[in-house]
């Protein structure tokens, strides 16, 4: 749509947003109207072009084909032409006929800050011929009101909020009609079997329906600020109103005639069964964070007591091999300490990785001075691959401190991170004493007999299915280069 606009017309940013809020939420006005509606924007050359449309999920629709992109047939042309022009409604006297079935058309100018900026045909579908019920007849009432209000640049809302919520209230899932007292004009069949189940008695139609409301709600319940302006139609909101085991979702459009309020339409929908799922989801999401944040709990726990253990050791391999193995529980604690701060099964490692790193290298360092510099970016890492890859970047990190900078009196680490989708390229390079000739293995190691080494191979190719190599770097140092392909769904930011 946007595409369109940029091509065949030159409006305004505030115009273009407008059609946008107009367009997304428009499907109401096609369902009360049962008909099909298209924006028709004017074009340069005095044609217009279709750049959108909608059409009825209450009756049978006119376009079978996608029109949008298309421009306006030689026949409907001057209806378009003179609704722009005078800023005014204008319904054809005679049925237009599409095949073998007749329409009634209309065409209506959208206006924006007292000008007609584009035109919505409104064509209906004739082709049932029976005569329509008292629900299609308010229906329609209710669907001339909201066009009028396009005409007079009244319609849509800039501030209908609808909500975050799930469940919005559709015309067919109970649709009310009030005056501007807040009265309750007419009630669908659906609507009134909504209330009902909320514990109203009796009929609507004539009734106050913020009163009705309020003697529905239950003593100590929590009510939403928004309820009295929904109920009584003043504001284009949406709320719940939950009683007795039973949540409607409401949601009101105010109709207004310049400026002064005359009504509103009141939609309704039982959402019970969805807020009680909703409700088992919010509950298994807070337990799953619980157990993140307890298991964090315990490994720093058994950190600790490494911790202790290290301190009355008197043999330094033995005190040097606990405080490994502490730095290595508390790398596997952070993952879970992330984890238990969100509500799904994936972590920003960004951060994360960033203080393991930065506690494994000044641990290792604690007579050199070392620096850490990290380039691009991990985003957003699943559970599964988020705890060994810190595991093994923290090995890396560590061991360039230990072998690589140790005995070159110092030096800087760099982790470089290049991401495509879900394949990860990262760099661990670092600028101290290199790799002996011929040793496919981090200077100071002894082939593969050490343990860090054995740590981050077992990992790499049995919990990533990737692959890394060992190489001088040029210009004095080693690189060691991770590639791993993540799991599914893991986001890139």
């Amino acid at each position: 749509m946007s595409d369109l606009i940029s091509h065949h017309a030159d409006l305004t940013p505030a115009d273009n947003e407008w059609l946008h809020l107009l367009v997304g939420d428009w499907q109401v006005i096609s369902d009360l109207a049962f008909a099909d509606l298209v924006l028709w924007m004017p074009t340069t050359d005095g044609n217009f072009v279709a750049v959108s449309q909608c059409r009825p999920s209450t009756g049978a629709t006119v376009h079978y084909d996608d029109i949008v992109g298309s421009f306006a047939p030689d026949g409907q042309r001057p209806q378009l032409s003179r609704a722009l022009a005078e800023s005014r409604a204008q319904r054809s006297r005679e049925p237009r006929w599409f095949g073998a079935y007749a329409v009634r058309e209309e065409a209506i100018p959208v206006v924006h800050a007292g000008r007609a900026i584009a035109v919505v045909a409104r064509q209906t579908n004739l082709g049932s011929g029976r005569t329509p019920s008292r629900l299609e007849l308010n229906y329609v009432e209710a669907a001339d009101d909201l066009i009028a209000m396009i005409s007079r640049g009244e319609f849509p809302a800039p501030n209908a909020a609808t909500g975050p919520r799930r469940g919005a209230p559709r015309v067919g899932d109970g649709l009310i009609r009030l005056n501007s007292e807040g009265e309750v004009l007419y009630a669908s069949p659906n609507a009134l079997s909504c209330f009902h189940r909320l514990g109203v008695i009796g009929p609507l139609v004539g009734r106050s329906l913020i009163e009705v409301t309020t003697d529905l709600i239950e003593h100590q319940t929590p009510v939403d600020e928004s309820l009295p302006l929904v109920v009584m139609g003043r504001a284009p909101w949406r709320t719940d109103i939950e009683a007795r085991g039973v949540a409607l979702s409401l949601r009101a459009l105010p109709l207004t005639e310049s400026g002064q309020r005359i009504g509103a339409v009141l939609l309704c929908r039982d959402v019970s069964e969805l807020r009680r799922r909703e409700r088992e989801l919010i509950t298994k999401d807070a337990t799953i964070r619980e157990i993140h944040h307890r298991v964090k709990n315990n490994l720093q726990t058994v950190a600790a007591l490494l911790r202790l253990q290290a301190r009355r050791m008197n043999v330094p391999e033995a005190r040097a091999a606990l405080e490994e193995a502490m730095r290595r529980v508390a790398t596997i604690a952070l993952v879970h300490e992330g984890l238990s701060q969100t509500l799904d099964e994936e972590v920003e490692f960004d951060d994360m990785v960033g203080r393991a790193l930065r506690l494994a290298a000044d641990v290792a360092s604690a007579d050199t001075s070392v620096r850490t510099v990290r380039t691009g970016s991990f985003g957003m890492i699943p559970a599964e691959d988020a705890t060994p890859l810190a595991l093994i970047l923290t090995e890396l990190v560590t061991n360039a401190v230990e072998h690589g900078l140790a005995t070159s009196g110092g030096g800087t680490v760099e982790i470089g991170v290049e991401r495509d989708g879900s394949a990860l390229r990262i760099v661990v390079a670092d600028d101290g004493v290199g790799m002996p000739t011929g040793d496919s293995q981090p200077a100071g190691k002894a082939s593969t007999s050490g343990l860090g080494t054995q740590i981050v191979t077992t990992l790499v190719t049995n919990e990533l299915s990737g692959s890394i190599t060992w190489s001088p770097r040029e210009g004095g140092g080693t690189e060691v280069v991770l590639q791993v392909v993540l799991r599914d769904g893991a986001r890139s930011t």
